[in-house]
């Protein structure tokens, strides 16, 4: 997916960054490299002037939203109806008209989550991560970088809180590990530093050559992660040296990025990514994104809700496969009347 932003750079506002040395793991900021701090600071807050401090562990739970349409019997209800539940901001997003949900490519993005058959699932997982993380962070660049008075699109004034829509707002613990809520451009920020700490952080991803293993048997090539591990004497990635911890890691890490990208369409998916024709470049990550982190139970259902529209869309327009467990979280009631929607705008 690097091959979508050839010309991102191009487009970019502001000046050039200045590149990451190479053999760097994670792309991030300077201070991307410094490990969570243990000593106390002042408690974070959008108020917050001073400078800001190294992430601690990222809150897991949002703020509760109005509805929790996962759980609804929509059996009966028309596709209006299940729309209506979603509490969706009027008039709907850009992103859920179907004429402008759609990708830079063609194809079955399935293939690029399958697993190859020789690579240990801990490995497949580390890359995951990794890949991932680095097409996100070239969306957060466009939001992040400097206009010419030194403002950015994303600040405290236009995104004094991390939210997607009106409905979900995100948290992060402060050094009292007390839930605060933070501006959206602050909140990103420390996301960044905390996943680049973890990536860059050998205990967590070992890069040592010598302890990477394969796949054993082709057989654990579809299942799920929650089927592959079996109990304290073994867990995926045991093998190729990464730590007990690597799998609650890694979902904890999935999980930042999907508030990341659910901030994204739900702030800026027409000012700056529609007006740069960047569009179709994050469509095409994020249905990537979701295909992957549902396959390797890096997501729940439930943690997909801010994005359930789109995800409907998507499994009606064609854009994810039967097969998939994307698929199988959507709601095509919704999805197609979303088309229906789009074809009468």
């Amino acid at each position: 997916m690097s091959n979508l932003f050839s010309g991102i750079n191009a487009r970019l506002r502001g000046g050039n960054n200045s590149s990451k040395a190479p053999g760097s793991k994670s792309p991030g900021p300077s201070s991307a490299h410094h490990s969570p701090s243990t000593s106390g600071t002042s408690a974070l807050g959008p108020g917050n002037q001073g400078p800001i401090p190294s992430p601690r562990i990222p809150h897991i739970n949002s703020t509760p939203p109005v509805n929790h349409s996962h759980g609804m019997d929509t059996s009966g209800l028309s596709g209006d109806e299940i729309l209506a539940s979603y509490h969706l901001p009027k008039p709907m997003p850009l992103w859920l008209n179907n004429a402008y949900a759609k990708h830079i490519v063609k194809g079955n993005f399935m293939t690029l989550s399958a697993r190859p058959k020789t690579v240990e699932q801990g490995e497949w997982l580390a890359h995951q991560v990794v890949e991932h993380y680095r097409n996100l962070w070239h969306f957060v660049r466009v939001v992040h970088e400097k206009e010419d008075d030194g403002s950015t699109i994303c600040n405290a004034t236009t995104c004094p809180r991390m939210s997607a829509g009106a409905n979900h707002s995100f948290t992060w613990l402060n050094a009292k590990r007390e839930p605060v809520e933070l501006p959206a451009h602050e909140y990103m920020t420390l996301m960044q530093r905390w996943i680049s700490g973890k990536v860059d952080d050998d205990k967590v991803f070992p890069t040592d050559p010598a302890g990477v293993s394969f796949a054993l048997n082709s057989s654990v090539t579809t299942s799920a992660l929650a089927q592959l591990a079996n109990g304290d004497r073994d867990y995926i990635g045991k093998r190729s040296g990464f730590p007990e911890s690597f799998i609650e890691v890694c979902q904890m890490v999935f999980r930042q990025m999907f508030r990341v990208y659910a901030h994204l369409y739900f702030a800026h998916y027409v000012e700056p990514f529609y007006h740069l024709n960047l569009e179709k470049q994050l469509n095409s990550c994020f249905s990537h994104f979701l295909l992957t982190a549902t396959a390797l139970d890096m997501l729940k259902q439930h943690e997909l809700e801010p994005m359930q529209a789109l995800i409907d869309l998507w499994a009606a327009n064609g854009t994810f496969p039967p097969e998939s467990r994307a698929y199988e979280y959507a709601n095509l009631k919704a999805g197609e009347r979303l088309i229906q929607l789009s074809s009468a705008s």
